[in-house]
């Protein structure tokens, strides 16, 4: 009898230990992760190509200015590897993952942004690239291109079809609070420098056309990505999609 009672409250510890764990777990969750995943607003994108079938060299001589696009959608694998060309992860350093574009200190500036118009198997929006877990974490919803071409001065963007565009933004205070005036003056521009060529050269690689805007008005650009209250400024934008023939 003593033995079968041992045997049932040890049951009951051992049915309500789990039943605390499991209800741990559950509090423990990110609710905004959760939130995420229901809505499907986390897209994981696929892994990066680390050797492609154009050299370098290739690349570097054709690359070229493209202001003209085909009325087509893109392949979201391609955006893909130029998030990662130009932001994305690349060899883990002594103190960590380094990236894909050079930073002084090594405290990465730059924040990026799609705005996503016409990409196979993509709802259109607004898109924020999480390079870590090489991700893309929804914004908004709907189309925005348009709002973005009326915040620029750049009249072939503003008469062209463009099917997505890349936006890139820089949080100063990461290289200021180190470096200063230096930082924001000369090592945040030199990221920058990296960051767009490298894109525009894998974008070269893949077959894409690309530009670079730098004519527009920081703050509007700022109110159609939804960043007017943060630290971000913008540097650049990069308007993309398919060739059109010359």
């Amino acid at each position: 009898m003593y033995k079968k009672r041992s045997l049932y409250i040890t049951f009951i510890l051992i049915t309500f230990t789990s039943m605390c764990l499991l209800l741990a777990i559950c509090l423990s969750a990110d609710p905004a992760s959760n939130a995420q995943q229901i809505n499907n607003d986390t897209i994981p994108l696929v892994s990066p190509v680390y050797a492609g079938q154009v050299s370098l060299e290739s690349a570097i001589f054709n690359r070229k200015a493209v202001r003209s696009f085909k009325n087509e959608p893109i392949n979201l694998d391609k955006v893909s590897q130029i998030f990662w060309a130009g932001g994305g992860k690349t060899i883990d350093g002594i103190t960590g993952a380094t990236r894909s574009y050079p930073a002084a200190g090594g405290l990465y500036p730059l924040e990026f942004y799609l705005i996503a118009e016409n990409i196979d198997s993509l709802e259109n929006g607004i898109y924020r690239y999480e390079w870590e877990k090489h991700k893309l974490i929804k914004v908004k919803n709907g189309n925005f291109i348009d709002q973005l071409k009326a915040t620029t001065y750049s009249s072939a963007f503003k008469s062209g079809y463009v099917p997505a565009c890349i936006v890139v933004n820089a949080v100063y205070s990461r290289t200021t609070s180190k470096y200063g005036d230096r930082g924001a003056e000369r090592y945040v521009p030199m990221a920058m420098g990296g960051s767009g060529q490298n894109m525009h050269l894998q974008a070269e690689a893949l077959g894409l056309g690309i530009f670079i805007i730098g004519a527009f008005i920081d703050e509007e650009v700022k109110k159609v990505l939804g960043v007017e209250s943060s630290e971000e400024v913008p540097l650049y934008i990069m308007p993309l999609g398919k060739k059109e023939p010359q």
